[in-house]
């Protein structure tokens, strides 16, 4: 009987610690906005995009490149 009333009292402590800081947290204001350091810079033209880069040479063949002819020759015409 002890043991269920003791477990009562303790479990209540975190509620009410909960409790507690939601009511401190809608009761808080926020801070008021702080004006800013340096003014916004407006450009006239937006950046230039960046040059992508393509390595030099011929491209490799791959599985779907090797033997196309070939594959179309053996192919039936319907």
């Amino acid at each position: 009987m002890v043991e269920i009333i003791f477990l009562m009292l303790v479990l209540k402590l975190p509620i009410l610690y909960l409790v507690g800081v939601v009511y401190w947290a809608v009761k808080a204001e926020p801070p008021p906005p702080e004006p800013a350091l340096l003014p916004a810079r407006i450009e006239d033209e937006p950046p230039a995009a960046p040059q992508r880069f393509h390595p030099p040479g011929p491209r490799r063949a791959g599985p779907d490149r090797r033997n196309r002819a070939r594959r179309a020759a053996r192919l039936p015409v319907r």
